[in-house]
């Protein structure tokens, strides 16, 4: 008979201590993998990826010990209301608490032109690894002041729960076996560089973070002034921005109030029974932006006293060439949100939530839907709907390149509600585009939409081409 083992669980069921010996020596067997790597590290870098493979282990432990979504669905509430506050109607901040704001705030990374919308110099960083700097710069122009290493972890096998790494080194040719363990990492980065101390010894108090695709993440002093000016017991420590879902948004992480703590569900943690009901638009009414304000004193303590509670997103990856099965570890950089005191959200309007992940994101912001003030995207006045329009391009102008070179200029927007793109389409000067838009070129055929057309409730199949003279 198998001896149980109380304390330990995985997925809540008590695990036998036959499962409880095969969990310790996969971590076993991972720590002297892990060691062999290190021994091929170059001597300069070893002791930061002696660092990185410290987190790594801490995270692999996690995941062989526990399972599921890890929350009772029963204990779901929403978050009270003064847990969850709205930001225009916060008071204005005069010029001279601007500049003072600004001198005590890092961003990471940096709006594009937010340093000059504020009159005070604040520095920004982009965490990026080694890995993924490759595949920004191959489609983005990133003016930052300085880039910093974001840590990179080793993919494992699925079978043998070991990594596929042979040697240290992320080079083309060994880069498909390490990826960047996800924006959760933020912390760990900040600790383990040091730039986390400098930055406190530089008197800076809070530090904003948004992902770098979101070109409404702009450094917002309302906010900042609403942090600053809390009484020194009550500091709020993390602001998570979020704003009102709509369809585009079910899958959205959403904050919760959970045993006593406000804290972020996504959809990885839903019970399969419930996800219908986490995307409810009526109950879950609205989503995490990624926009986030954090004290640095308080990442600190956190950090120093290992109480940074972030879940495990496990990512299966597609197989490698060779039909190696391999997965790898993630964490999300609002998790943490659970873990700093007097926590709160803020709703924030839907222009600070503007990603650009796809040519049909890129078409949007390109157009006369949005105009650059005081480097902020604003919705155009011109605009009779708050919302932005669905816009759905084809497999023909997913590369940025091909995308530019199918437009002679944006076509007007401001009317538009739908836009579907498929196959060989093009698009000539001054086109304008209204209602709902459906352009469809089958295999073999082309359209040329011409210059100057105008478009409004229209479907356009077929062949259409546009001869130069």
């Amino acid at each position: 008979m198998s001896l149980l083992v109380a304390d330990l669980t995985r997925g809540g069921a008590v695990m036998t201590e036959f499962q409880v010996k095969l969990r310790q020596q996969h971590e076993e067997s991972m720590h002297h993998e892990l060691e062999a790597l290190l021994a091929t590290a170059d001597p300069t870098e070893a002791e930061i990826s002696r660092k990185d493979f410290d987190g790594f282990k801490k995270l692999f432990h996690r995941f062989l010990h526990v399972k599921g979504p890890g929350v009772d669905w029963a204990k779901i509430n929403r978050p009270p209301d003064d847990s969850v506050v709205s930001g225009p109607a916060w008071p204005q901040v005069d010029r001279l608490t601007k500049h003072q704001l600004v001198q005590r705030l890092s961003v990471s990374p940096r709006p594009r032109s937010s340093s000059r919308r504020h009159e005070a110099e604040t520095p920004s960083w982009d965490f990026s690894s080694d890995v993924k700097r490759v595949q920004i710069s191959q489609n983005v122009e990133l003016i930052l002041e300085t880039v910093q290493r974001q840590t990179t972890y080793p993919r494992i096998n699925k079978e043998s729960l070991l990594p596929i790494a042979k040697t240290m080194g992320t080079s083309s040719e060994f880069a498909e076996a390490w990826y960047p363990p996800g924006h959760g990492d933020v912390y760990a980065s900040f600790s383990n560089s040091g730039l986390l101390d400098r930055l406190l010894a530089e008197g800076k108090e809070y530090i904003f973070v948004s992902n770098i695709d979101n070109l409404g993440a702009t450094v917002d002093l309302f906010i900042l002034n609403h942090l600053m000016s809390q009484p020194a017991d009550k500091r709020c420590e993390f602001i998570m921005e979020v704003t009102d879902k709509t369809r585009a948004d079910v899958k959205g992480g959403t904050l919760i109030q959970y045993e006593d703590h406000l804290r972020l569900l996504e959809i990885a943690q839903v019970p399969k029974a419930h996800v219908d009901e986490f995307k409810s638009v009526t109950k879950f009414k609205i989503f995490n932006t990624n926009n986030l304000w954090i004290s640095l004193l308080a990442v600190r303590r956190l950090q120093q006293q290992n109480q940074l509670d972030l879940e495990i997103i496990v990512n299966p990856k597609v197989t490698l060439d060779g039909g190696l099965n391999v997965f790898q570890l993630e964490t999300a950089v609002g998790a943490a949100i659970k873990s700093f005191n007097n926590a709160m959200g803020v709703n924030v309007p839907r222009s600070r939530f503007l990603p650009v992940k796809t040519s049909s994101d890129l078409l949007l912001v390109m157009s006369n839907l949005y105009s650059l003030d005081a480097g902020s995207l604003t919705m155009s006045k011109r605009r009779e709907f708050p919302s932005t329009p669905h816009v759905k391009l084809g497999s023909s102008f997913t590369k940025v390149q091909e995308f530019l070179s199918r437009f002679e200029n944006i076509p007007d927007m401001l009317e538009l509600d739908h836009l579907t793109v498929s196959g060989d389409v093009t698009f000539g000067k001054n086109v304008s585009l209204k209602g709902t838009v459906i352009i469809i070129a089958n295999h073999g055929d082309r359209i040329d939409i011409p210059a100057g057309a105008m478009l409004e409730n229209k479907i356009v199949s077929g062949n259409l081409r546009i001869l130069d003279h």
